[in-house]
């Protein structure tokens, strides 16, 4: 699902240093695009696969910053990853990019094996972002497919409660609750009362992401 060739974003406005980013990217197989600014950036169409964007941090004119830049893909719910490059040492600048998520903040000039580095750990977290994400609507689907009961029983599941508790419960017999688990662990493809609480836990956690517009992924 996200094994796909991943697409690497650099936005910087020295020619030099975006040229040679995206040389060094294609060289390791990665699909590359270059811009001279953050606006450019902006009017791009990201590719739906793994991604990681390398930004600077300051921009001449009118076009965001680097950190704009950041917060406003956040706050838009676009998760992609950011490795931030930049030719001043700003100790404060390089701390705020780092609480919001950024993968890394290397000064120029940094190494060819610190920017690869940096980008393979952004488009790895990136990857498992979308594998999650994936096996979460994969879940969703199936849970759809539950009947009321089954449902009922499935967060039950989730909060520990055995065979006999849930029948006292619902007021119903065991004997019910187990064909109708049963039932339920079988659409799910579901193995054990712990994997049925993992994916709940797993589906609160999505919807709270996206309910905050967090954006940005974890380490």
């Amino acid at each position: 699902m996200s094994s796909g060739q991943a697409t690497v974003y650099v936005v910087d406005d020295e020619v030099q240093i975006r040229t040679a980013i995206g040389s060094l990217c294609e060289e390791t197989g990665h699909q590359v695009r270059l811009f001279a600014s953050t606006d450019e950036f902006l009017a791009e169409r990201l590719s739906g696969g793994p991604s990681c964007l390398v930004l600077d941090v300051r921009f001449p004119g009118t076009s965001p910053t680097g950190l704009e830049l950041q917060r406003r893909l956040a706050e838009t719910g676009v998760p992609i990853p950011i490795v931030f490059i930049s030719g001043h040492s700003d100790v404060r600048v390089s701390v705020e990019a780092m609480k919001r998520g950024a993968v890394e903040f290397l000064p120029k000039p940094f190494r060819e094996q610190e920017i690869l580095d940096a980008i393979r750990h952004g488009i790895e977290r990136d990857r498992r972002r979308m594998e999650r994400e994936y096996a979460v609507r994969e879940a969703r689907l199936r849970i759809e497919t539950l009947t009321a009961r089954e449902r009922e029983i499935m967060l039950l599941m989730a909060e520990g409660l055995v065979a006999k508790q849930i029948a006292a419960r619902l007021g119903v017999s065991e004997v019910t609750v187990k064909v109708h688990r049963a039932r339920m662990m079988r659409k799910l493809e579901l193995r054990s009362p712990i994997e049925v609480a993992r994916l709940i836990d797993s589906m609160g956690r999505e919807a709270e992401t996206a309910r905050t517009g967090a954006g940005q992924p974890q380490t």
